[in-house]
């Protein structure tokens, strides 16, 4: 299992305004997709690349592309909705799943009501989207359902992670790989990541 936290000025730039009370709905939702796509080209690093034939205004050559179709991606609804355009900005042709989990606010256990996910699932790799990787709970629920489905290659891509949630995927899942932005220091008492940025559903949509 590797985990991956994004060492980079332009990130720890982007984090800040991110965590800023007062910043819009509208760069808020911008900051998530930016952090998003960054976090793609991270957990891409390692995509398997064919050869194509490409004829340039010059002459033909010899490009290698990656086979978008072998790739899914994942949110966990509704805040993991944030980071879609971004990593689709990355693989466009990629198919989109969803799975819906809410967190009971007195066990903070993942409760799950939706769950679609695109044709031939097992034969693609899977790219989990959550932008708070908190207890851990919603993400190893949405991993295992995921493999439920007889998928074998899965990665989880968060923008800020609690070292409680990073704990929670290797122990339940340590052939996952984890990409976060940014690993915080811990959880309140309420089971959000401090000093956080909140809760980033109500601040993608402007809900609250």
């Amino acid at each position: 299992m590797e985990e991956i936290i994004l060492n980079h000025p332009l990130v720890e730039h982007k984090i800040s305004i991110l965590r800023r009370k007062d910043t819009s709905t509208k760069e808020f939702r911008e900051l998530i997709s930016e952090l998003a796509m960054i976090l793609c080209f991270e957990a891409l690093k390692d995509a398997k690349l064919r050869e194509v034939e490409v004829e340039t205004p010059i002459t033909k050559t010899i490009g290698k592309v990656i086979s978008e179709d072998d790739f899914a991606f994942v949110p966990i609804l509704r805040a993991g909705m944030g980071m879609v355009d971004g990593v689709l900005k990355v693989m466009p042709n990629a198919k989109i799943g969803h799975i819906g989990l809410y967190r009971n606010e007195e066990t903070l256990e993942p409760v799950e009501y939706y769950c679609k996910l695109p044709k031939n699932i097992e034969n693609k790799t899977v790219i989990v989207l959550d932008p708070m990787l908190a207890t851990g709970g919603s993400g190893s629920a949405a991993i295992s359902m995921i493999k439920s489905r007889g998928v074998k290659k899965i990665k989880f891509l968060s923008i800020i992670a609690a070292p409680d949630g990073i704990e929670r995927i290797k122990k339940d899942h340590p052939d996952v790989e984890i990409y976060s932005a940014y690993k915080d220091s811990s959880l309140n008492e309420h089971g959000y990541i401090v000093p956080g940025l909140g809760d980033a559903g109500d601040r993608i949509f402007g809900t609250k």
